[in-house]
């Protein structure tokens, strides 16, 4: 009898892992919508220049003719990120987590009649993130004035 709740137990946090692997590699929609970036979703774990919610906002990125050449290179050089798509004015790049493998997905937006490059980072899965979708914006804002700086 023992052994079977052993192996209850084993079989449900199998399960569970496969799960959330799974989920992990799940795609939400993603691109423009009516022009702009999607908002986030009410969970904590997104940020977006786009989103009017004051939890979700973050600044976009000051742009001029050859910031989304740069953030390109500055993408490239980042580990555990993979540009994915691109088509004219959007962007968007795959970002894994070391640990676990999670997948958080990064879009942008050059805006160049406003002089900026909208940015959407959001985890795949979960609730909260801790802060990285933030934290991976601002590094990557700040090795964007690297660059311009170079």
């Amino acid at each position: 009898m023992a052994g079977m709740g052993v192996i209850a137990v084993v079989a449900v946090g199998l399960v569970m892992v496969i799960g959330t692997v799974l989920a992990s590699w799940r795609r939400p929609k993603l691109g423009l919508a009516d022009g702009k970036l999607r908002p986030c979703p009410d969970s904590p774990n997104c940020v977006c220049s786009c989103d009017s919610d004051a939890a979700h906002h973050i600044a976009p990125l000051a742009a001029d003719d050859g910031t989304l050449h740069r953030l390109k290179d500055v993408l490239a050089d980042m580990e555990n990120v993979t540009v994915i798509a691109e088509d004219g004015n959007y962007l968007r790049a795959e970002c894994v987590t070391p640990l676990l493998r999670f997948v958080d997905d990064l879009e942008f937006l050059d805006s160049a009649a406003d002089g900026v490059i909208h940015v959407r980072s959001a985890s795949r899965i979960g609730h909260s993130d801790l802060g990285a979708n933030r934290t991976r914006v601002e590094e990557i804002r700040r090795r964007l004035r690297m660059s311009a700086e170079e």
